[in-house]
């Protein structure tokens, strides 16, 4: 069974306030980037991957891997203009069956143990996403302003990796975008598809504001996972 990692990186940092896209801001000494791609790399079923980046980040990228001596095989993409459109080039760029991952190039944090499983589940149920419950409480909002609590515990926030059978999410990712589609997930439940959930990890945190870059440099130093292994 082939394997395969589209690694989704259209960021722009605009609320990370830099004018540095977050994928390439630097985490242990490392772009963001790198720690993820490491992570796909150390996983037990050696994805092929395929980095979908802005055409406009292409140049940087190559000198970014160069500078840093970032020799990890994968393939550069050219991105679209939703994640949604991105996504869609990655699979374009597929031939054939096999188990594909789709992640948030963001979430640097991801242990290469919860990507396999995440590849195994996928491989006997057809897909498998990731979740954590809330630790907060949680209420739902109305129009009117009023809000109504829920139980956390029928609810999950929802991480990546996504993880699908190729011809699956292809059929899927036929489907014209939508403004919903915020995720491979609402994309194959559009589609007809059942979604299978497994418990995701509270480190694999997406780095959005200045102050997650700062969590996970905190969550990197329990870890010291090699950028670079040889």
């Amino acid at each position: 069974m082939k394997h395969y990692a589209i690694i989704v990186a259209g960021g722009s940092g605009n609320r990370m306030q830099s004018t540095i896209p977050k994928q390439f801001l630097l985490l242990d000494g490392k772009p963001v980037l790198m720690h993820t791609i490491t992570a796909f790399n150390e996983c037990i079923y050696k994805p092929q991957i395929l980095l979908v980046l802005n055409i406009d980040q292409h140049k940087y990228w190559e000198e970014l891997c160069l500078k840093y001596n970032f020799q990890i095989p994968h393939q550069v993409i050219k991105g679209g203009t939703q994640r949604y459109h991105s996504v869609k080039n990655g699979l374009k760029a597929i031939k054939g069956k096999g188990i594909v991952a789709v992640h948030d190039a963001v979430r640097p944090l991801i242990s290469a143990k919860l990507i396999s499983q995440s590849y195994k589940v996928a491989q006997e149920t057809s897909n498998c996403i990731i979740g954590i419950t809330p630790t907060d409480s949680v209420r739902s909002v109305q129009e009117d302003g009023k809000s109504e609590a829920l139980s956390r515990e029928k609810l999950a926030l929802i991480q990546t990796p996504q993880t699908f059978e190729v011809e699956m999410l292809k059929k899927a990712y036929q489907i014209p975008y939508r403004n919903e589609f915020t995720d491979d997930a609402s994309v194959a439940e559009y589609a007809g598809y059942k979604i299978n959930l497994i418990a995701g990890e509270r480190e694999n945190i997406k780095i959005t504001y200045p102050e997650d870059l700062e969590i996970a440099s905190i969550f990197i130093k329990k870890t010291k996972r090699p950028v670079n292994p040889t």
